[in-house]
């Protein structure tokens, strides 16, 4: 053999074993991660959990393990409280006195007027969106095109929109959140209606889902991200108005019918629109949301503790029923 050839055959070992010390790292590292999840730098990105409707809640669960765990979620959520001029010294003291305590650095109130003492009362989370002091329909679109605006302006992961007559069970929200990854298309919550909506637009039916308002709803930024072409800098009150329907619906038209994403149905938001005295008390902690109205025959949830003058809407003895130690619970 000539010195030649030894010399070839002595870097082709040199080379082998390169190779396979090489590939003796890799799978190492895969084997650590568990092969879920993808390594850029010093930071662990998670693979996206395909977005679908037709897992049930107990299947999502399963997906925990390849999200990351994250004990400071709730810093990544940004919840806005629509609410009016009109309401700020009906509906909105219980809101700060109960839950808005758990969430106060997540929670801004959207509203239609200055308000200097709800604005000290919140540390100045308070928004004047400058739209109408009305009901209408243009008026709540130009509120939650606000919302979603001002949420893209901020770093925050989850969009988490309420209303004024919603209580928020925060540690179920958290928990709620961790199921779900945001870089993800998600659109989280409940309809209102037992078939989907049909509508005629541009002389076609339309026929699509959408998460009431009224008992909440959560969007992951990635979501939110796709609408802002379509429905952002005040484009929803546009669409509103071509389809005739109000904020809520305008949100789900746009996100079922033009970007076709599925709403992810979450039956723990409540909204006035049910009865809230059949939800169960041992089943309180797992809620998302719950809601009240004092109109004609009171619809509150049904709750020991605070009488009906001090506690109309049932809140503060909610509140104190989840949470026995806080403070506004000491005197009851």
């Amino acid at each position: 053999m000539s010195r030649k050839t030894k010399r070839w055959l002595l870097q082709l070992q040199i080379l082998l074993a390169l190779l396979a010390l090489a590939s003796f790292v890799f799978y190492q590292q895969v084997g650590t991660t568990g092969g879920n999840v993808l390594t850029f730098g010093q930071q662990q990105l998670p693979k996206t959990v395909s977005n679908s409707t037709n897992y049930s809640t107990l299947e999502r669960k399963s997906f925990q393990h390849i999200l990351p765990v994250d004990d400071d979620l709730l810093e990544k959520v940004f919840i806005t409280v629509k609410t009016t001029g009109r309401n700020h010294l009906t509906r909105l003291p219980v809101i700060i006195r109960t839950w808005f305590q758990l969430a106060k650095k997540q929670t801004w109130f959207f509203t239609d007027t200055n308000d200097q003492h709800l604005s000290q009362v919140t540390g100045g989370h308070v928004i004047n969106t400058n739209c109408s002091a009305t009901h209408s329909r243009r008026a709540l679109c130009c509120k939650m095109s606000v919302e979603l605006d001002v949420f893209l302006e901020t770093k925050k992961k989850w969009f988490c929109h309420v209303d004024d007559d919603n209580y928020v069970n925060v540690p179920a929200l958290d928990e709620l959140l961790k199921m779900y990854n945001p870089i993800g298309d998600w659109y989280l919550g409940r309809t209102s209606t037992p078939k989907p909506l049909q509508i005629r637009a541009k002389s076609q039916k339309t026929t699509f889902w959408f998460a009431t308002g009224g008992a909440g709803f959560c969007l992951s930024r990635a979501l939110v991200l796709k609408m802002a072409p379509i429905s952002g800098n005040g484009k929803l009150m546009a669409i509103g108005d071509r389809i005739g329907l109000p904020d809520d619906v305008s949100v789900g038209y746009v996100i079922e019918h033009l970007l076709k994403i599925q709403l992810t149905r979450v039956e723990q938001f409540h909204s006035h629109l049910e009865p809230m005295r059949l939800i169960k008390k041992d089943l309180f902690n797992e809620q998302l949301t719950f809601s009240y109205s004092l109109d004609n025959e009171p619809n509150t949830v049904d709750v020991d503790g605070f009488n009906e003058i001090t506690d109309p809407t049932r809140f503060l003895s909610l509140h104190c029923f989840l949470f026995p130690e806080a403070s506004s619970c000491v005197e009851k």
